[in-house]
């Protein structure tokens, strides 16, 4: 996968819908198996259904078109007529959208599009609410890497959703030099060189960030250069404030490190072009929604 994911216009690339079934397909799998014997063994073969996606606690929904998808890779005759688009905001209360099909198939789908729904919904809810916190600042609000294993195309296109930005996608798309790379290379100066040596011989071209722990640091970065951006580490936001001083505008700074919504618009206020979250995607609560099924007659 290339680094072009960290564009905006991947999520409605047919890379990213190739990825998305892909994705589908796994979960699926993983869920259905053979078959849903309890549906099977329930429901007459051809009984018609409806099913309602109710709100249960305001946010912003995301996972629409995923929840299309799904109902679609296990039946193309399933409609999904949505009320609201992926970023929306929602409240409680109200029907996100109403799909009718074969009853077998609603249920089938039933879980894996709650947990996809409502797992984007939530990080996508808390990306929104980070946003707002930090308007009227140049701060732009990253995610991390800090995401489900198997599922980080979700998590990243949620976090779009409600309006953050995607950092790096993994390990392959950006040259993030962290505090252990650096004690593993000797230091500061032979791992920015490295790092400078690597891109030239593979010919790649790659941004290269550098993360700091304290000023002294930042300041060692700023006499060897080389690098597009700069992750102050666990700074204060007053030493934030210092470190955007002393980088002047050579260099995108980042800040992150113990930022919750409760700080988060004080970093914003430093001065610092970035502010990454892992709490995005590793700690968010997933929204409050279900998805009711009735025959229809």
């Amino acid at each position: 996968m290339k680094a072009t994911k960290n564009k905006a216009g991947f999520f409605h690339s047919q890379q990213f819908r190739k990825e998305l079934d892909a994705l589908i397909d796994r979960a699926l799998k993983e869920d259905v198996g053979e078959r849903d014997h309890t549906s099977f063994a329930c429901i007459p073969a051809q009984t018609k259904a409806e099913g309602r996606l109710l709100i249960k606690t305001g946010g912003v929904i995301a996972g629409v078109e995923a929840a299309r998808h799904i109902f679609h890779k296990l039946d193309k005759n399933i409609t999904l007529d949505a009320f609201f688009e992926d970023g929306d905001p929602v409240r409680q209360g109200e029907i996100a959208f109403i799909v009718d099909g074969n009853a077998r198939m609603l249920h089938t789908g039933e879980r894996l599009v709650l947990n996809v729904i409502q797992r984007m919904s939530g990080v996508a809810t808390m990306a929104r609410h980070l946003t707002e916190l930090c308007k009227g600042t140049k701060a732009k609000v990253l995610d991390t890497r800090k995401t489900t294993p198997g599922i980080r195309l979700l998590e990243k296109w949620a976090v779009t959703l409600g309006g953050a930005m995607n950092h790096r996608w993994g390990l392959y798309d950006m040259i993030l030099i962290k505090d252990n790379h650096i004690h593993c290379s000797g230091g500061i100066k032979p791992a920015i060189k490295n790092a400078k040596d690597y891109l030239k011989k593979n010919k790649l071209k790659l941004d290269i960030e550098i993360e700091v722990s304290n000023l002294e640091e930042l300041k060692e970065v700023m006499e060897i250069g080389g690098i597009q951006r700069i992750l102050l580490d666990n700074f204060t936001p007053a030493n934030i404030a210092k470190a955007v001083k002393i980088v002047n505008g050579k260099y995108k700074t980042e800040a992150s490190g113990g930022i919750t919504e409760y700080n988060i618009r004080k970093y914003a206020l430093a001065g610092v072009d970035y502010i990454s979250v892992g709490a995005l995607t590793h700690s968010v609560k997933s929204l409050d929604l279900s998805l009711k099924i009735y025959p229809l007659e």
